[in-house]
């Protein structure tokens, strides 16, 4: 788990895509990592610490087949 000290602007979700590049689960698990954040509001006040969990990005195929 590594410590994140929020700065002026941040949102769980922008600091997901920067640590992960992708929003999708990763917003989810800093969450759960820190019971109470969505408390905070959507902006978050700068100078507070959080957590931030280990997280692995899937990988999925996104191509769609119209012809088999």
């Amino acid at each position: 788990m590594e410590q994140y000290l929020t700065i002026e602007g941040d949102t769980v979700d922008l600091i997901a895509y920067n640590r992960f590049g992708v929003t999708h689960g990763a917003t989810e698990a800093i969450l759960r990592a820190n019971p109470g954040l969505a408390a905070a509001g959507t902006k978050l006040p700068q100078g507070m610490s959080i957590n931030i969990p280990a997280f692995t990005v899937k990988k999925t195929n996104t191509a769609a087949r119209i012809w088999s």
